[in-house]
Order: structure tokens, then sequence, then C-alpha cells
């Protein structure tokens, strides 16, 4: 899995840095490859990875969108750990982006990360149908935005320190984490256009991406920060509305791992082909074991 893992970051990064490149220069790229390299372990990517093999879409199509995605997360990143939302100082064991160059440097940064994942995938290089990119775009737009990432963070702020229900809980989590994730799930299929497949996958990804989630929140609960490359402990001390705070330990690791299995029962279908896939899942929960 690893190796795997290993592989697939190298290829993203090296699509993401040749596409830099290009780039006309300015004084934003070094926070911007700052924000972006060397990266987290590219699971998202993995996960276009994983789904293409089952659909038989070429790697290079699948690595182009995985950058775009990886983007998209980037900016994410810079975003979440500014002093107006988290406000943390680490992330994946250095400093912050805005740590590092200042908050306003940051902002415009993070900016420009999600503006340059919409180049990536409309590229004249990107040799796919024009309606193809047109559907992935709209398909990225949504799950980052108001409707997806954006949204989710905002819920996430204002839900410090309140009393939630479960069910709005779950809803910010597939909004913040799940969305890109779903977009993930459902590239490759808009690439095989395989429509009728689309609506499992992209349930199949809010699932992973709120298992994710749940995973993130019981590292943060339990690992040292040394070990998560990020401050730990945090969501307790500030307040965060996570299902920990709802149901407790135990339940949520109960919730996790009744989660998982009923992923893994939807793809069984796939047979072979899902393999990667099932491996990936597996993966993302025992991070947190």
């Amino acid at each position: 899995m690893e190796k795997k893992l290993n592989k697939i970051a190298k290829d993203t990064n090296k699509f993401i840095k040749s596409f830099f490149y290009l780039q006309k220069k300015t004084e934003l790229i070094p926070p911007m490859k700052y924000g972006m390299f060397p990266g987290g372990k590219k699971i998202r990517s993995k996960l276009i990875i994983d789904i293409g093999k089952i659909f038989n879409i070429e790697y290079k199509k699948l690595i182009r969108i995985a950058a775009a995605v990886e983007c998209i997360h980037g900016y994410s990143l810079i975003h979440d750990d500014l002093p107006c939302m988290d406000n943390d100082n680490l992330r994946r064991g250095k400093l912050s982006t805005h740590k590092k160059f200042g908050e306003s440097t940051a902002i415009l940064a993070g900016n420009s990360l999600l503006t340059i994942a919409f180049e990536i995938l409309s590229d004249k290089n990107f040799k796919i149908e024009s309606n193809t990119k047109i559907n992935l775009i709209n398909s990225i737009s949504k799950c980052s935005g108001h409707t997806g990432i954006a949204g989710g963070q905002y819920l996430d702020l204002s839900f410090e320190k309140k009393e939630v229900s479960i069910q709005k809980i779950k809803i910010m989590e597939v909004k913040k984490t799940g969305k890109l994730f779903s977009f993930c799930c459902m590239a490759p299929i808009i690439v095989s256009n395989k429509l009728k497949h689309i609506k499992k996958f992209e349930l199949i990804g809010e699932q992973i991406g709120l298992l994710f989630q749940i995973v993130d929140d019981l590292i943060d609960l339990k690992s040292s920060s040394k070990r998560a490359g990020k401050k730990t402990k945090k969501d307790m001390k500030k307040g965060k509305a996570t299902l920990i705070k709802v149901l407790g330990y135990q339940n949520t690791v109960d919730y996790r791992d009744n989660l998982k299995f009923n992923i893994l029962k939807k793809i069984l279908i796939y047979g072979k082909k899902s393999k990667d896939l099932k491996d990936t899942i597996n993966y993302i929960v025992n991070r947190s074991k």
C-alpha cells in the first residue's frame, strides 16, 4: 500500500511541479509551492486511481485530475490554518503557510491554488471531450465552494462551543471533507462516460470522506503532534462539534467500523478490480489504530 501511495504521490507532485514551471513567474509561486510540497499521503489521488482502475481509465488522465484535486486540497489547508479559521501553526510537520509568509500572502496563495485547479482541468493538453471537461469542472466547483469545502468550513466554525445534533455534524463533515472525496470517486466515471454509476459513487465518496474525517478526529484526540504532523488535542479545547463529542470515544470507533463495513459491502460487486480501493479504505481506518 505504501509503495502504491508513494508512486501516486510522486507522479502527482511531478505533474503539479511541471504545471507550475509553465506558469508565469510571480511572487505567489513560492508560497503556493510551500503549501503544496512535499504534501501529504495523497489519499484523494489514490482514490481517483483506484476507481479509474475499475472503469479502465488511462493513468495519465487520472494523474491530471488528481493534480487538480490536490491543488484544491492544498488551498483548503492553507485557509483552514489561518488565524481567522482554526489558527494552526503547524501543517504536515512544518510551519503553516501563514506563519512562514504572512497571513495576506497565505490567503492569496490559497486562492491561486484553487484557481489553478481549474486551469489544469481546462488545459488544451487534457485530451478529453469538451463536454466531459465542463462536467468535471462543474463537479469540482460544487465540491469546493459553498455547497462543499467552504460551506463545511463555515458550519465547522459556527458550531464551535454549541450543542449540535449528530445529523448536523454529519452534514458538516460531509461538506467539509466528504464532497472532495465524492468528486474523486465521480471523476473517473465522468471521464468514462458511464454515468449510470455516478450517483452510487457520489454517495460512496461522501461516506469515505466522512470516514476519513472521523479518523482525523480520533487522531486529534489520541495521537501526538509529532505523529500527526500538526497540533493535536485541539478539537476539545476549541469546543469543536465532532461525533466523538456527541457519541463518546468507543461509540465513535464502532460507528467508524460500521461505516467502513458498509462502504466495503457496496464495492464487492466490482470483484478483483476493487482490491486497490478496498486497500485504500482499510488504510484510512488503520491510521487511527
